[in-house]
């Protein structure tokens, strides 16, 4: 019966997920006549009801996932509500956008049409209020698959939303979402023919799936991100700077540090700044234990761990360790797949490397980049601009996070980066863009352009019929020519060999 009970599921999601994009389709072919006004006014409506929300919002995603820490998600859910809208308030996105009177070229955005919006257990609510503002900023309607394990917080963030814009003169229906997702229904969203554009945060099948589905898609890879501390760096600041944004929201968001590479004069000083700071250093038995409670299965990440306290994770690997531990770190000196602690983990758990010189930290921070987080992100720690920009030249990431807390300075919390919780890894991560995702990302421009310039072309003498016609006729009058004089001279030479010679002459002259 259990595979009835499945398909019957799967069924009523599928059905409800037709409804909806009908549903938003019919609001979406009013919505994209508003007017740059209009389409203002709903943004911050809902920009601002969300933000008075984000408390109650974040309690339940972190009573329904499991993962988290209030405070930090309350955090999120501001930075996706208010901090988007401050990033994206001005940006014209409707009608005339732009001209250039010395190109005499004018730029006109229109929408995508309806967006599907994949959102992750990790930042359910923060994230689905986020790709909201983005796609209604641009006259797009939405229509969003929860994550099934987050369903509950994502679609009450979403109901926020909605009643908001409604409350603005939204046409209802242009924020949809599925109640009880699964795989399939979501599978079918994506290839879905009214579906227009997918925005896919989560993990990496879910956005092979998105490129593979034949639409539009911005999807972006995993997080795997080293960070540098260098020997001219404040140790101090960066080791305080690196458990703060390793243990917000207990690692859950993808730019988080994953693991530490200090250079060596400075790795003693750093080793006592992280135990200050609230880091736990695992002896080699204590490391062995966490090994086989991050990676069971070596090579794949325990999701019980993805969230947790560092408190609790000791406790799942058996080890106590002191009251108010926050991050727990083990040194390392291997890198793969296979080897725990050089992986993304999505926890408060640090690998700590040793670079004998700045060479060997390149190499060390590609090492890891490597097996996991190619396009993403990079911190670094220095006060040396030759080594910034050595690292920025030569790192395959889309970012460089530089004197800041990667978690949130990637996301613009913390820098001039624009307000995202969608931080593409452009070529290096297999994306279609290094950009943090925002509103100018779902518009569609089109351009008039004037002529400028007079272009002179050259006519042809003649047509290649005729020319070919010509040098046929020419070819014949030297043939004849030729028999006339050999017959003179010659009477009762054979003259069909004389003309085939003088033909085959002719030609190869011709191809000179």
């Amino acid at each position: 019966m259990i595979p009835i009970i499945e398909f019957d599921l799967d069924l009523k999601s599928i059905q409800e997920m037709r409804d909806v994009v009908k549903k938003a389709k019919e609001a979406q072919a009013k919505f994209q006549y508003f007017s740059q006004e209009q389409v203002d006014q709903i943004v911050k409506h809902v920009a601002e009801t969300a933000y008075k929300k984000s408390d109650i919002l974040a309690q339940m995603a972190v009573e329904e996932t499991g993962m988290g820490v209030v405070e930090h998600k309350k955090i999120k859910n501001e930075l996706g509500s208010m901090g988007v809208y401050e990033s994206i308030k001005d940006e014209k996105t409707v009608g005339v956008i732009g001209s250039d009177s010395k190109r005499k070229i004018t730029e006109i955005a229109y929408p995508f049409g309806i967006i599907a919006g994949i959102i992750p257990t990790t930042n359910p609510t923060s994230t689905a209020i986020f790709k909201t503002l983005i796609s209604l900023k641009t006259k797009n309607a939405i229509v969003v698959s929860p994550h099934p394990s987050a369903a509950k917080c994502t679609v009450e963030a979403l109901k926020i939303c909605s009643q908001a814009a409604t409350e603005a003169g939204a046409p209802e229906g242009v924020i949809g979402w599925m109640t009880k997702p699964t795989m399939s229904a979501t599978t079918e969203l994506m290839h879905h023919k009214d579906i227009n554009l997918i925005l896919a945060t989560g993990g990496g099948g879910l956005v092979r799936a998105a490129y593979s589905s034949g639409k539009p898609a911005y999807g972006v890879g995993p997080g795997n991100v080293p960070v540098y501390i260098d020997r001219s760096a404040d140790v101090k600041q960066a080791v305080r700077m690196i458990i703060d944004s390793k243990s917000f929201d207990n690692g859950t968001i993808c730019a988080t540090e994953q693991s530490i590479v200090v250079h060596k004069n400075i790795k003693e000083m750093t080793l006592r700044e992280l135990k200050n700071n609230g880091g736990y250093l695992l002896n080699e038995s204590e490391k062995a234990r966490v090994e086989d409670v991050i990676s069971p299965i070596r090579g794949k990440l325990n999701p019980a761990i993805v969230g947790k306290t560092a408190e609790i994770i000791a406790s799942m690997a058996g080890i106590h360790v002191p009251e108010g531990t926050r991050v727990l770190i083990a040194e390392e000196d291997l890198i793969g797949k296979e080897i725990p602690f050089s992986i993304e983990k999505l926890s408060p758990i640090l690998g700590f490397y040793t670079a004998s010189h700045v060479d060997k930290g390149l190499e060390i921070c590609q090492g890891l980049l490597d097996i996991g987080g190619r396009g993403h992100s990079l911190a670094l720690h220095t006060n040396d601009e030759e080594v910034a920009k050595r690292f920025g030249l030569e790192m395959p990431v889309s970012r460089i996070l530089v004197n800041t807390l990667a978690s949130i300075g990637a996301a613009g919390a913390t820098t001039g980066l624009t307000a995202s919780l969608t931080l593409g890894c452009g070529s290096f991560g297999g994306n279609i863009t290094g950009d943090n995702i925002t509103a100018r990302h779902l518009i569609n421009i089109k351009r008039i352009a004037y002529g400028i310039k007079d272009v002179s072309l050259p006519k042809a003498l003649q047509s290649n019929r005729g020319r070919v016609e010509k040098e046929s006729a020419s070819v014949d009058g030297i043939v004849e020519q030729v028999l006339k004089e050999v017959n003179d001279k010659t009477p009762g030479i054979n003259s069909d060999l004389i003309a085939e010679l003088v033909k085959n002459v002719m030609a190869q002259y011709q191809k000179q």
